[in-house]
């Protein structure tokens, strides 16, 4: 059965193009202007996964998944701008699954949202002990989509959550790029070497953000990265 893809966004030309390529790729595909006709909606008609955009009239994206977390598990991913950093963290803290920056290409899109899919179905299936990994510190909890860090929480995106994992799965060995790649994108996109630097980077920042002497994930130039054993 093909799963259903919510789309909330203003911007009528987004909601095209978008909804043409869910179609193509398979899905079935609902399609709302704003946050107050999309939460009657999602109210009447079931969805497998919503993506939202923060920024619109009459009712944001941070207030509709706030409403939609009152009464579903829907999955969310957030189309956020440059700018809009402060509102994503709140978004994943109040249960987002993951965020795209605006302009994004629609492969991209389309493949977080099948990364998104995957890890819930995932999820059903694999035994809570294969889901949950203890390091020295670090707790990451698969299957309720949660990083702690010397008891503290720490709001990740799948991208990011997906690279942590891999690397910490293995403290001390060494994981390239390309494997860091294939860990959050699968091998059906490609993402350049600078992609996985950026989310590198921002784990970092947000884990100094509860701990300024974090020092988990180290650079090995012209090789990768990898997460201490010690």
């Amino acid at each position: 059965m093909a799963q259903t893809i919510a789309l909330v966004d203003d911007d009528r030309n987004i909601l095209t193009s978008i909804s043409i390529a869910l179609k193509a790729e398979g899905f079935n595909v609902q399609t709302y202007s704003d946050g107050d006709e999309a939460l009657r909606g999602l109210r009447s008609q079931h969805a497998d996964l919503a993506v939202l955009d923060i920024k619109m009239p009459r009712m944001d994206g941070i207030e509709l998944l706030g409403r939609l977390r009152k009464e579903s598990s829907i999955k969310v991913i957030f189309l956020t701008s440059k700018d809009d950093e402060i509102d994503e963290v709140i978004g994943l803290r109040m249960g987002a699954d993951d965020y795209i920056t605006k302009p994004f290409s629609q492969r991209l899109l389309i493949e977080r949202i099948r990364a998104v899919l995957r890890r819930e179905k995932s999820d059903n299936i694999l035994d809570n002990d294969e889901k949950i990994i203890s390091q020295k510190g670090l707790l990451l909890d698969s299957n309720r989509h949660r990083c702690i860090w010397r008891e503290k929480d720490v709001a990740l995106t799948v991208t990011e959550f997906l690279i942590l994992e891999a690397l910490a799965k293995r403290p001390g060995h060494v994981k390239s790029r390309d494997q860091l790649m294939d860990a959050a994108y699968g091998d059906s996109i490609y993402v350049d070497d600078r992609t996985i630097d950026s989310h590198i980077k921002r784990l970092r920042k947000k884990f100094k953000e509860v701990d300024v002497s974090f020092s988990q994930i180290e650079t090995l130039y012209g090789i990768g990265y990898r997460y201490k054993d010690s």
